[in-house]
């Protein structure tokens, strides 16, 4: 698909963490946070930020090793919940481009959304505080429905809430859930690797119709000069 525009958008979605804003310093300050809690060394950003888009269970793995088979999971899930709340808005920034790219789809009459499987517990306060957020005609957080992606029900539901068609929407996101959710809905979809991605990820193997690397790229692929 490279070059080439995708046919009838008349909005795009994008998720959240890793896609619009890089969240990644306030997720790893939380997981760091209970290692020296706990008489631990702080280990370097680098070490967080390519789990950062799997939350809480990415943190805790990088922090601890830990999975979510782990006798005490849910307990120290919870404590970085708890953490994380009282930093997510420190450091946390839109990516680079990000701003430009929305005013731009919004002058040429493209509305946008989130779908995020981030709970409304963390989205809300972060979408509330960041000014970028103001214009966005949807936000779906993890719970806002029974299901979260790569379940393409948060996506519906997104299309739903603006009036429009799957097939009338691209999904952008820097997971391969992402692309999961966005493909089975019947949505337009791009892969941002500017994203956190994943450990070892194989992004031409999501089956993405197309890919970028900075924000501002997403606009050759609509009909945005």
């Amino acid at each position: 698909m490279k070059g080439r525009k995708f046919p009838g958008v008349r909005a795009v979605l994008f998720d959240l963490d890793g896609t619009l804003i890089d969240s990644a310093p306030d997720l790893g300050a939380a997981a760091d946070s209970m290692r020296l809690r706990r008489g631990m060394a702080s280990l370097p950003q680098d070490r967080y930020r390519p789990l950062a888009g799997s939350g809480a269970r990415g943190m805790l793995y990088a922090a601890f090793g830990m999975t979510p088979e782990h006798v005490d999971y849910n307990a120290l899930k919870e404590e970085f919940f708890v953490l994380y709340s009282e930093c997510m808005l420190q450091r946390t920034q839109p990516f680079h481009e990000v701003h430009e790219m929305l005013v731009r789809l919004q002058a040429h009459g493209l509305p946008w959304g989130v779908v995020t499987n981030k709970s409304q517990r963390f989205t809300g306060p972060i979408t509330q505080a960041m000014p970028l957020f103001a214009t966005a005609s949807a936000i779906i957080s993890g719970d806002t429905t029974p299901y979260a992606k790569p379940h393409p029900e948060p996506l519906l539901e997104a299309a739903r809430r603006m009036s429009l068609s799957p097939s009338e929407c691209v999904y952008v996101g820097d997971d391969e859930r992402d692309i999961q959710a966005g493909l089975a809905a019947g949505m337009h979809t791009v892969a941002a690797r500017y994203g956190y991605l994943g450990a070892g990820a194989d992004v031409a193997a999501w089956g993405a119709h197309a890919e970028v690397s900075s924000p501002l790229e997403l606009l050759n692929f609509l009909e945005v000069p």
